[in-house]
């Protein structure tokens, strides 16, 4: 089992992007989904989380303000809408899944990543 992603692509700075996160074979509503990034050279972040519990959403500092995650229940989906794209938010994102009760940013399932280039 494995979450997908889609949506990436290139951007200049300042622009938007919406990348989404979907599971195939299993109902996203019942897990924790949490957005990871990876820049080059850099370790992974995880940058957005919606619990499965109560719906809360958390994200970290780098992004707060400009990033918005929520889910779609109609399409079994969540969405990371990103605004105000900057050259540092380039990277691979990827999507996880944690089972009911998962904390952010810990998954049972991960996706293969979609790239994300934000430059001029």
């Amino acid at each position: 089992l494995q979450v997908v992603e889609s949506g990436g692509g290139s951007v200049q700075p300042g622009g938007s992007l919406r990348v989404s996160c979907a599971a195939p074979e299993f109902t996203l509503h019942y897990y924790t989904v949490s957005w990871f990034r990876q820049a080059p050279g850099k370790e992974r972040e995880g940058i957005a989380c919606v619990s499965s519990s109560d719906t809360s959403t958390y994200y970290a500092d780098s992004v707060k303000g400009r990033f918005t995650i929520s889910r779609d229940s109609t399409k079994n989906a969540v969405w990371l809408q990103m605004n105000n794209l900057q050259p540092e938010d380039t990277g691979i994102y990827y999507c996880a899944a944690g089972f009911m009760g998962k904390k952010c940013y810990d998954y049972d399932y991960w996706g293969q990543g979609t790239q994300v280039t934000v430059s001029s």
